[in-house]
């Protein structure tokens, strides 16, 4: 059978024109169009091994420098922002090497990295030089964590007592990470399963992380997204909206749910939203992108202990991991 015929060059992504601000709607369909979009960015370059792809990437916006090879992009581009969009076994080394070559700001897809040596790699060399980086478009990046965030620290909920996730813990697209206000000291797993046909080998059982300010994350069967609990209510993030409950004394004591502030969650324009922090990283205005790649490389390394712990029976296993080439595979990612 002959192949299926290779996309044009306006199909090569979806146009994405946001007809609303950050938090209110629309859609962005790649890296590359909201550069495209952004006012005050300019999308200058582009590289991709495959010829016919390279082209239509040109022609779709406009683009003469184009290459073949990623590192001699960097080594011949003065560029501000990198979106590194390879296969997953690419982007630990070519963030590397765009902090090398002077890139102030780093969008990674996700899945950011197979291994723990990986992810110190990129997320050692971001810090060291102060370049922030984002590590993949999940619901993190979304303005209404942000909010959620900002109402715990205002004691919206009073003190955090606990936080829950949901099975399966997915260090790739983590939502509890952000929440953290300590780092995660040791972990207990149970009940994660063997690897899937498809090779995936992420945690898909139930457990507790343990983190050094005394801060408890539980992951467990149908708990939400994210769950945050404290001494005077509680929030939720689950089916895709934020939900704040708190103590009330009138007209009946009790806990009642309360109007979420504004922005509240949609889906879509991720991308957006991960450059909108980059930017504000590099201006000045963020000191961390929401998932940042620490973000996401502290889950990883939360999600491999809870894998040992499982495999050895619940034991409680000490962080950080010892053995940094410890891995996870997924079946999602391409």
């Amino acid at each position: 059978r002959p192949p299926a015929p290779r996309p044009s060059p306006r199909q090569i992504t979806r146009p994405s024109t946001p007809t609303t601000p950050p938090g209110r709607g629309g859609w962005g369909s790649s890296y590359a169009a909201a550069f495209f979009d952004r006012p005050e960015v300019e999308l200058v370059a582009g590289a991709d091994r495959d010829p016919q792809r390279r082209a239509m990437f040109g022609e779709r916006y406009g683009i003469g420098a184009l290459y073949a090879d990623a590192l001699e992009m960097l080594d011949e581009e003065r560029l501000d922002i990198v979106a590194i969009a390879t296969n997953t076994k690419g982007r630990s080394a070519l963030t590397v090497a765009a902090v090398a070559a002077g890139v102030r700001g780093v969008l990674v897809d996700k899945p950011m990295v197979f291994s723990l040596a990986e992810a110190d790699a990129m997320v050692g060399a971001c810090a060291e030089a102060g370049v922030p980086l984002v590590g993949g478009a999940t619901s993190v990046s979304h303005p209404s964590f942000a909010r959620a965030k900002a109402l715990v620290e205002e004691g919206a909920i009073g003190e955090v007592r606990s936080l829950e996730a949901r099975v399966p813990v997915f260090a790739q697209h983590q939502d509890w990470s952000y929440f953290l206000t300590g780092d995660p000291v040791w972990v207990c797993g149970t009940g994660d399963q063997p690897r899937r046909e498809r090779g995936s080998t992420e945690f898909m059982g139930q457990g507790m992380i343990a983190c050094s300010d005394g801060t408890v994350v539980h992951i467990r069967a149908g708990a939400p997204e994210v769950r945050i609990s404290g001494s005077r209510g509680e929030m939720l993030f689950e089916h895709n909206q934020w939900r704040l409950y708190q103590d009330v004394e009138a007209p009946a004591a009790g806990r009642a749910e309360m109007p979420w502030p504004a922005p509240q969650f949609l889906s879509g324009m991720r991308t957006v939203y991960c450059l909108d922090d980059l930017i504000a990283c590099m201006e000045g205005r963020l000191d961390e992108p929401k998932n940042s790649g620490r973000r996401v490389a502290v889950a990883l390394e939360v999600e491999l202990g809870l894998k040992l712990s499982s495999a050895r029976g619940g034991e409680r296993v000490e962080l950080p991991l010892a053995d940094r080439s410890l891995a996870l595979t997924y079946d999602w990612f391409r």
